[in-house]
């Protein structure tokens, strides 16, 4: 029967494997997602942001984390401790992979209101009227730089330049929407560092129990 070590160990583990499916589930949505033509100013926007994402490097770290979780399995099947170690080695590549992701987005949003400027400036008149509509706004800094697009929001010129530019309720938007991801990215490195501490603990109790058996063996009593 397994110990409770090793039952939080279990725990710890599938929790590992669920973060792996989480990013790849979110990586491979988001690639087959970002390039659908907007129906609404928010989804243009978010669309927008997701072709900056590094979708291709969350699909490498999620297989990352599937190899180290298999890597476990003949860890659990028997009391070596062997592939417990590498898997915790490997589980420390996954985890500065993934702080490394999270924090990629981080320095996007410092710098979001600049960069977000040739993104909208090189959509169509059509993706650009949906984003003044949705943020009711004209322009991106201003109405004139970039030069708004008529529609029901920037009516005329003389409409468009009492309005403020999209630049800052769309930045606005931007932030909170990165904030949420990239603090689940951090979160995921939560449950990578819960997996390393349970790791840690199987170790040193498997360490425990071969010393005494190898003293019990020395003794006379055999293995137990």
């Amino acid at each position: 029967m397994a110990n409770k070590i090793q039952l939080t160990y279990l725990v710890a583990d599938g929790l590992f494997l669920l973060m792996g499916v989480f990013i790849l589930a979110f990586s491979v949505i988001v690639n087959n997602i970002k390039d659908e033509i907007p129906s609404n100013g928010r989804q243009a926007a978010r669309n927008l942001l997701y072709q900056g994402f590094p979708l291709t490097a969350g699909i490498v770290n999620a297989v990352l984390i599937f190899a180290t979780f298999a890597v476990t399995l003949p860890g659990l099947a028997t009391s070596s401790r062997k592939w417990i170690k590498l898997a915790s080695y490997m589980s420390v590549v996954c985890l500065v992979f993934s702080m490394v992701l999270g924090l990629f987005l981080w320095v996007q949003t410092l710098k979001l209101r600049e960069d977000f400027a040739p993104l909208f400036s090189a959509q169509s008149n059509e993706v650009k009227s949906l984003m003044q509509v949705e943020f009711n706004c004209c322009g991106y800094f201003n109405s004139s730089s970039p030069a708004f697009v008529t529609d029901a929001t920037c009516t005329s010129k003389a409409a468009a330049a009492v309005m403020r530019g999209c630049a800052t309720p769309i930045s606005g938007f931007a932030n909170v929407f990165l904030d949420n991801i990239f603090t689940a990215l951090f979160g995921a490195v939560g449950f990578d560092v819960v997996f390393l501490m349970a790791t840690a603990c199987l170790l040193k109790d498997r360490k425990e129990r071969e010393r005494f058996q190898h003293i019990d063996e020395k003794n006379g009593f055999g293995g137990f």
